[in-house]
């Protein structure tokens, strides 16, 4: 009997779940199907056809129009070269950025909007710094492949709006869970800013972390020691900066990332209450953190 009801009530979140894929997708194709059309994004379109080349919207913009979210950023990846992109954007732009070149990355400015255009990209790891020996890629799939997290894995290829999602990216938003499309150990060896990124999407985005790569989190905390203070301190900012950090602050630091990022935070747990007010100091400061947020909004 309960076995019987249990598989019945797995059976309705799974319907649940389904139509709230069917409801969220329909939407989020008219979210970008209208955004295909504005100005900056059909123009950028018909120009990168008409010369031959692919582009599509990737990573943000995509995942935010499954959550029904605000799109704020514009980023597209073409399989178009740098000096080729420059040639196509620059008539088109009111100003152009070329800072990020070597990395494939061109700035620029369009009918008022910044939008972000680089060379699709399969990048390779010397295991000892976060940055790249840069290689331009040959395939959209390819490109993202390298990305973080499935849920910025996936990609709109304009002007035909096919949804490209190699790695279950749309099942993943479903489940609300973040998952790595490499191996986490690799891809977080590879980059390990990235498990800075895993908290602070954790907390962003509502979304549970992969237990797998929870592990590899574990295994490779040491690995953050390689980046540096100004890149862990940004994405601190961001983490807290987040509407509710705690899930965030939760995964830092039973991970141990907090011990090499935030030793303060995690030396908490180790914190009596001399008063004994609060048996636990770690879990009363992060309580007082969520009703301090709460209060300001």
């Amino acid at each position: 009997m309960w076995a019987i009801l249990s598989e019945a009530a797995r059976a309705a979140r799974d319907r649940t779940r389904r139509i709230w894929c069917v409801h969220s997708a329909a939407e989020a194709l008219n979210v970008l199907r209208d955004l295909s059309e504005t100005r900056v994004v059909s123009t950028l379109a018909l120009a990168f056809q008409s010369a031959g080349h692919e582009i599509a919207l990737v990573g943000g913009p995509v995942r935010d129009a499954f959550l029904g979210r605000g799109i704020n950023d514009l980023d597209f990846t073409t399989s178009a070269r740098p000096e080729q992109i420059l040639a196509l954007v620059e008539p088109l732009a009111e100003a152009v950025w070329d800072i990020g070149r070597d990395f494939g990355t061109i700035g620029a400015q369009i009918h008022g909007e910044r939008v972000e255009i680089t060379t699709y990209r399969s990048d390779a790891y010397d295991g000892a710094t976060r940055k790249p020996t840069v290689q331009f890629g040959e395939s959209l799939a390819e490109d993202l492949h390298r990305r973080d997290f499935t849920v910025n894995a996936m990609a709109v290829l304009l002007p035909q709006l096919s949804l490209i999602d190699p790695f279950g990216g749309i099942d993943h938003l479903v489940e609300r869970r973040l998952v790595t499309p490499a191996p986490a150990e690799e891809s977080f060896g590879d980059d390990p800013l990235r498990m800075m990124r895993a908290a602070r999407f954790v907390a962003q985005l509502g979304f549970t972390l992969d237990e797998h790569a929870e592990w590899a989190m574990t295994e490779l905390a040491s690995a953050i020691d390689r980046i540096s203070a100004e890149r862990v301190s940004d994405e601190l900012v961001k983490l807290l900066s987040t509407g509710s950090p705690l899930q965030g602050i939760r995964l830092l630091v039973s991970t141990g990332i907090a011990d090499r990022v935030l030793p303060e935070v995690s030396a908490l747990r180790l914190e009596v209450d001399e008063h004994h007010h609060h048996k636990d100091v770690y879990e009363h400061s992060l309580t007082v953190l969520a009703q301090t947020i709460e209060l300001e909004h």
